[in-house]
């Protein structure tokens, strides 16, 4: 994502709500100037193109557009003319009034941007935005849904694409010898594993020498490195970072700060995960089998 798009995002992450339960919505009279559109009655006209797209898109209205009612303070007449006559608003003179708001899902919003005045740059924006938004949540509850031993296939996956990934950042920034590139792989682990090294990792969970540690981690330990790698990757690419040795750095620094997020939010950290039974590859024969077990079809069957 380019830095411009992610300063355009940030209108619609500055509004967002997440309850109690981390479910995610936007209220309407927030969305509209964010949207560009200074009149409620013009804003409410996309409401309800957006509501009757949601109807016939066969969804319950209920889910997605909750009807709520604000209570603000509007200024009286005689705060007006204070306010033109002297230059301030007596607060005091006001009166409360009640206006109509939704609470809307991601969904609502998708449909509201949908049906938008298409001339407008930021309807563009909030369209590729809340579709962003919506596909992330998609592969987040299919991700749910898996059980253990394909979660730690889809994320091994991952791994390994995002290793290649910041090991070229790395031969670009200049880490170049294999004894450079081992340094600069035991920072990263030293980082996020409070001082072990791949062989000290590598000895806790008592694998044999040609076992991989990375297939010998849960899905949660493999989330936390694929976290570091990505992290790291990101940060030597953009930040343009030169030298074997301040590469090897960053990739430290990166490793402490994942694991201090871990600690913040009092999760597991990655050395007191337990370690699975099964490598990865284990579960990648077994998996192939049942297929082969399978009576399938070719396609031109």
């Amino acid at each position: 994502m380019s830095n411009l798009k992610a300063i355009e995002y940030q209108g619609f992450e500055q509004i967002k709500h997440t309850d109690k339960d981390g479910n995610e919505h936007w209220f309407a009279r927030e969305l509209a100037p964010v949207l560009e559109y200074v009149q409620w009655r013009n804003f409410s006209k996309v409401i309800d193109r957006a509501m009757l797209a949601c109807r016939n898109s066969g969804f319950n209205l209920s889910d997605h557009f909750v009807e709520v009612n604000k209570t603000v303070e509007m200024p009286t007449k005689q705060s007006k003319e204070n306010e033109l006559n002297f230059g301030f608003a007596d607060l005091s003179k006001t009166k409360t009034k009640s206006i109509a708001d939704y609470k809307l899902s991601r969904y609502a919003c998708y449909l509201i941007v949908q049906n938008g005045d298409p001339r407008k740059e930021i309807i563009a924006t909030g369209q590729t935005y809340f579709a962003i938004q919506t596909r992330r949540q998609e592969v987040a509850d299919y991700f749910n849904q898996l059980d253990e031993d394909n979660k730690r296939l889809v994320v091994r996956g991952d791994v390994k694409q995002w290793n290649q990934m910041l090991a070229e950042a790395a031969y670009n920034a200049g880490v170049i010898t294999d004894l450079e590139f081992a340094n600069f792989q035991n920072a990263g682990y030293m980082g996020l594993y409070d001082g072990e090294t791949v062989e000290d990792i590598h000895t806790r969970k008592g694998l044999a020498p040609k076992q991989k540690i990375l297939d010998y981690m849960n899905s949660q330990e493999l989330i936390a490195n694929l976290f570091r790698i990505s992290l790291a990757e990101e940060k030597i690419r953009k930040e343009q970072i030169q030298g074997a040795e301040q590469a090897t750095a960053t990739h430290h620094q990166v490793g402490y700060e994942v694991r201090q997020t871990i600690e913040r939010v009092g999760g597991v950290l990655p050395e007191n995960q337990p370690t699975p039974r099964k490598s990865i590859e284990e579960i990648q024969r077994e998996q192939l089998q049942r297929l082969k077990s399978k009576k399938t079809l070719m396609l031109d069957e």
